[in-house]
């Protein structure tokens, strides 16, 4: 179906539509983890920073660095992280610079399935992780628990052709279907495997909370929005649930990679 497209130029418009849901799911998707032995961890399509301060609060002592192929995104990581110790860089999740071995986890939160080549980043993550070392990531669980995008997805698709065609390659995206992560995981020979989800809950304070920061216009919904006549536009905000309290899904994948060390 092709890649979805995924905006990632105004880190301000990010943060009031995206930023707030990876904030939320940071912590539990680092204790799923199970990393706290790390000492140096690498945060693949980091984003605004969220997960990268997350892991700074919950292992201080641990060297993080922070990788976005957005330069507005990693501007914005910059600007927060002063005086912190984090380090954040633009780069491509599919061709690492970084040594083999060079970090003692490495973590993707929301960020793998829009990866043009998500096998070959998945790969890359393993180059660059330690024998013994955690690689972990987190996508949308767009099929089976993200109320909020089915409901926009779904209005969409009745209200306008090219909604239907964006709520499939919505729907289709890689790594997103049960059993994906730990397919691609052992394929690239991670041993100790493990697949999960989690729901988290998320309060809108009104419906302008909801729609208003979609017409932002980052991410996929917010590409589509963006993209649409004045008339489609407002048609759609009018007919879209007036969602207050949603609960969303994330599916987790996580492996080992060589000798597990006896403190992890």
């Amino acid at each position: 179906m092709g890649l979805i497209t995924f905006n990632a130029d105004d880190s301000a418009a990010y943060e009031k539509s995206m930023g707030r849901w990876s904030r939320r799911l940071a912590v539990p998707f680092i204790e799923f983890a199970s990393i706290g032995g790390a000492t140096k961890v690498l945060d693949v399509g980091c984003g605004t920073g969220s997960l990268a301060f997350a892991l700074a609060g919950m292992i201080p002592r641990a060297i993080i660095t922070g990788l976005d192929c957005s330069q507005a995104y990693i501007n914005h990581a910059r600007e927060q992280a002063a005086d912190t110790g984090l380090w954040f860089e633009q780069g491509d999740a599919a061709a690492l610079l970084y040594k083999d071995g060079e970090f003692d986890a490495v973590l993707s939160l929301l960020a793998l399935n829009f990866v043009p080549d998500p096998e070959r980043a998945v790969s890359e993550m393993k180059r660059v992780t330690k024998p013994g070392g955690v690689v972990a990531a987190s996508v949308w669980d767009y099929r089976g628990g993200l109320t909020f995008l089915r409901m926009f997805a779904d209005t969409a698709a009745a209200l306008d052709p090219a909604g239907e065609a964006f709520r499939t390659k919505l729907l289709s995206t890689p790594l997103t279907a049960p059993g994906e992560f730990v397919t691609v995981w052992r394929k690239i020979g991670l041993r100790d495997t493990v697949e999960t989800s989690l729901t988290i809950r998320m309060e809108f304070k009104s419906f302008a909370d909801y729609w208003e920061p979609w017409l932002g216009g980052q991410g996929p919904i917010g590409n589509y929005v963006v993209n649409l006549t004045t008339e489609k536009r407002t048609r759609l905000g009018t007919r879209s649930p007036p969602p207050v309290r949603l609960e969303a899904g994330w599916r987790y994948g996580a492996g080992f990679y060589g000798p597990l060390p006896a403190d992890w």
